[in-house]
């Protein structure tokens, strides 16, 4: 009897059905496709973290541990005078300060004078039998020019002799504070980096180095043109060297991009991490521009000698301010790094070429800024890439660098403290005939009245005339709420005082502790909370798309602000040792700033994609930094700031950082309420947002290739790639 249903043994042994054999084939594919997959989002989650940790915590860490309490480490000091005389100085000023000073002497008066001018000495001293002149250049750096002259007054005191100072190169009237060649700098090297992370993730083909060595030209043309117009015609900050100024800024974007060329054939798209850790985080420290590089760390008195920051600053110092004396050594670094770097390209390409000829094209990760589909036109996308940093770079020249290049008070407010309010009355009357416009002087008739309000911030200082009881004059200053104010307040009080021959007594409310003797730990604390919440959303949008709806938005926003505002204390606090303690207080509201301006930032993301960076960073950053009173005092700045600094999240969270540090916490709910209502009504306009168009969880795709009916097009564009 025939079997109606065969058994494997009654079939042919080689006829298997095809589904036994196809089964096992395709599930493994599966698995395979499912891992690949799984390891990919892993691989986006981390990236979207990763980045954003990175490149705040160099920041942060780098800027604070440069700067946060600055002390001369051998300043060159030239001392002249007879031999006796000043070898007795020398030993003096060694012995109370052997780490301070790296002393020289010089053969004559002249001779010191000379070496300030051409910037080898930091100053000098000149004896001359009962008297000292200190010699300095305040065009070679303000707090230089302070710090010398704090570590030879002492001195020339202590050993009974007359005093002089004479600055040999003072600053321009247009540029007072001597923040012009710095900020160029700055906006420099932000211009030759940047484009080039842009370019390799949105556009690679205009790396190529035939193709890319022309367009840097150009481009380093077009950012020199754009620096010089807003500084010299439209601001004024610098006046006349246009073509040395032209010729400086196009160097130095040149060098900076065939340097950024050279690390992203290396590093890839990491190379951005690269560049900004030796052209920011040590570059701008090392220039020598904001702060002595002497009063820094051992290591950037090195760094200045060969990075391009410190060689593009010191040329336009040297052209500025001293005639183009000493900029020949600076500009020599930059076309000595375009040589190497261009070199070291040809050669690695070649070298590529070599191993690998029919290598392709990098893959396209960015389809577009704008947050939309690919443009179809190139014209466009290459416009959109250089949209983006001419947009940055002038908008750090005009709102930074406009905000604080001409320091002067306006009407800071200053109490006067008399025996009666009657005799107050009178002195401010008095006092305002010369300061017309510089002080909001108020009369009060309690010196406790008025040492509490400065104490409070309701007035920057305090001036208590002199009495029956106390003969000297008093002035109460608060350098914790601001360095900037408390010098300048203590300038004019003691020129006040000297003139009516009274004795002034300086009392300090709340003074900086040692390991922040700047108060830059407010500022750069806040600077890394508003980093961290804007970064996680443009980061996190084109690493992970599939992160942007709110639902999982939400969680990863406070996570990340939670986590991040520990992080950032660790560095500060154990790392950098510019806070002690308060932890608490710092990471609770560390996560409150950094969520809420990941929600500000949300809503330009949702508009406008990556391109939400400069609408976020013009307001968080370059209107948000003057607008705190962190760097600079904000009744030294544009009016305009006085009503930002209430409302804007930055002048929030350095208040905030400033009041748990120095005031007990006395105003944190107020800032926090600011912060509060930012975030608030940006989740608002978000929800509004994702309910017209919901947010799009998947990468726009990128299709570069030919049309078909093109086929040649395909092959002479690879072989032209393979070619360069």
């Amino acid at each position: 009897m025939t079997n109606p249903h065969p058994t494997s043994a009654d079939s042919p042994p080689d006829t298997v059905p095809a589904t036994e054999v196809e089964a096992p084939e395709s599930q493994v594919s599966d698995a395979a496709a499912a891992k690949r997959a799984k390891a990919e989002k892993i691989g986006r989650y981390v990236a979207m973290f990763m980045m954003p940790l990175l490149m705040v915590s160099m920041l942060v860490g780098g800027y604070l541990a440069a700067m946060h309490s600055p002390e001369p480490h051998n300043m060159p000091i030239a001392v002249s005078g007879p031999a006796q005389q000043a070898d007795s100085f020398t030993g003096a000023l060694e012995s109370a300060a052997p780490d301070a000073v790296d002393v020289r002497r010089a053969a004559s008066a002249e001779e010191a004078r000379q070496l300030v001018l051409d910037r080898e000495v930091s100053g000098a001293v000149v004896l001359s039998g009962g008297s000292a002149t200190v010699y300095t250049a305040g065009a070679a750096g303000a707090s230089q020019s302070s710090t010398v002259t704090a570590l030879l007054a002492p001195q020339v005191l202590g050993q009974g002799l007359n005093l002089q100072t004479e600055d040999l190169k003072a600053l321009p009237d247009n540029d007072m504070a001597g923040l012009g060649a710095m900020f160029m700098t700055t906006a420099l090297m932000l211009a030759g980096y940047m484009p080039l992370s842009l370019v390799l993730s949105n556009s690679p083909e205009l790396l190529r180095f035939r193709r890319f060595v022309p367009l840097l030209a150009g481009w380093s043309a077009l950012i020199a043109a754009l620096v010089w117009t807003v500084v010299g015609p439209i601001m004024g900050v610098v006046e006349g060297h246009t073509a040395a100024v032209l010729g400086i800024c196009w160097l130095s974007v040149f060098a900076v991009g065939s340097v950024q060329l050279f690390l992203t054939r290396i590093f890839g798209p990491m190379a951005v991490l690269v560049g900004m850790l030796f052209l920011m985080v040590l570059g701008v420290p090392a220039s020598n521009m904001s702060m002595s590089v002497h009063t820094m760390p051992a290591l950037y008195p090195f760094l200045h000698n060969f990075l391009p920051a410190a060689a593009t600053g010191e040329s336009l110092r040297s052209v500025l301010y001293f005639d183009g004396n000493g900029a020949a050594g600076h500009l020599l670094v930059l076309v000595i790094g375009i040589v190497a770097s261009l070199l070291l390209t040809l050669g690695l390409d070649a070298l590529k070429r070599r191993r690998k000829p029919d290598a392709k094209p990098p893959a396209v990760n960015v389809a577009s800024l704008h947050g939309g589909p690919r443009p179809k036109s190139r014209v466009w996308r290459y416009v959109t890439l250089a949209f983006f940093p001419l947009v940055m770079v002038s908008m750090m020249l005009t709102m930074m660098l406009g905000a604080m290049y001409q320091p002067a008070p306006r009407d800071m407010p200053v109490a006067v403290v008399g025996a009666t309010t009657e005799q107050a009355e009178q002195a401010v009357a008095g006092l305002e005939e010369n300061m017309s416009g510089l002080f909001d002087l108020r009369a009060l008739d309690s010196a406790d009245e008025a040492r509490e309000q400065v104490r409070d911030r309701e007035v920057t200082a305090a001036y208590v005339l002199p009495s029956a009881e106390n003969p000297a004059a008093t002035l109460f200053t608060n350098q914790a709420a601001g360095v900037s104010a408390q010098q300048v307040v203590s300038q004019v009080f003691g020129q006040v005082s000297a003139g009516q021959q009274m004795e002034l007594i300086k009392e300090d409310i709340a003074p900086l502790p040692g390991q922040d003797s700047m108060g830059m730990a407010t500022m750069y604390l806040a600077m890394g909370w508003i980093m961290a919440g804007f970064m996680i959303i443009v980061v996190g949008a084109t690493a992970q798309p599939a992160s942007r709806p709110l639902r999982k938005l939400l969680p990863i926003a406070a996570g990340w602000a939670v986590g991040f505002s520990a992080f950032l204390w660790v560095i500060v606090d154990v790392f950098v040792g510019a806070v002690d303690g308060h932890f608490f207080q710092l990471w609770a509201v560390g996560a409150i700033a950094i969520f809420c301006v990941a929600m500000f930032t949300a809503v330009f993301e949702r508009l406008i994609g990556m391109l939400a960076i400069l609408p976020v960073i013009g307001i968080l950053m370059f209107l948000g930094v003057p607008a705190s009173g962190a760097a600079m005092s904000i009744y030294m700045e544009p009016e305009i700031f006085r009503f930002l600094h209430e409302v804007l999240p930055m002048p929030a969270a350095v208040e905030s950082i400033r009041s748990i540090l120095y005031f007990g916490g006395d105003t944190v709910a107020s800032h926090l309420l600011t912060l509060g209502i930012w975030g608030a009504a940006s989740l608002v306009v978000v929800i509004i947002i994702d309910r017209i168009k919901p947010p799009r969880t998947e990468a726009w795709p990128v299709d570069e290739a030919p049309a078909p009916a093109d086929p040649a097009g395909e092959k002479a564009a690879e072989k032209e790639f393979a070619a360069v």
